[in-house]
């Protein structure tokens, strides 16, 4: 296992591995994962948009003013609205450093995986 932080035989080690495997996660840096972390909105959109192979957004700019163009996120967030996933916080809010709840995360793979 790359990361010191992951329990060797613990519940989520296989799939720690498995998402780095299938470059659906990096880790938090310094050779951690952070298992015990929240994640945040745009993390969740953007492990989701990696596991369907980083498709191409088909819409062209996002109508959200707290992603920028040059957030590692943004294609994801773009996807995630176009695949209708998402719609935001708001008209004009994503809120990608909110944490994303239960609800949300399970909204999103429902809605993912309808598409």
């Amino acid at each position: 296992c790359p990361f010191s932080d992951v329990v060797l035989d613990s519940y989520y080690e296989k799939a720690v591995l498995w998402a780095v495997e299938e470059g659906i996660t990096y880790g938090v840096g310094e050779n951690r994962f952070g298992p015990e972390i929240n994640c945040t909105r745009s993390q969740v959109v953007t492990f989701l948009w990696r596991a369907q192979g980083c498709p191409v957004p088909g819409i062209g700019s996002l109508p959200f003013q707290d992603v920028s163009p040059s957030d590692y996120y943004a294609p994801a967030v773009a996807w995630a609205v176009d695949a209708g996933v998402t719609k935001g916080t708001s008209e004009t809010t994503f809120s990608p450093y909110m944490i994303c709840t239960r609800a949300q995360v399970i909204t999103f793979l429902f809605r993912a995986k309808s598409n």
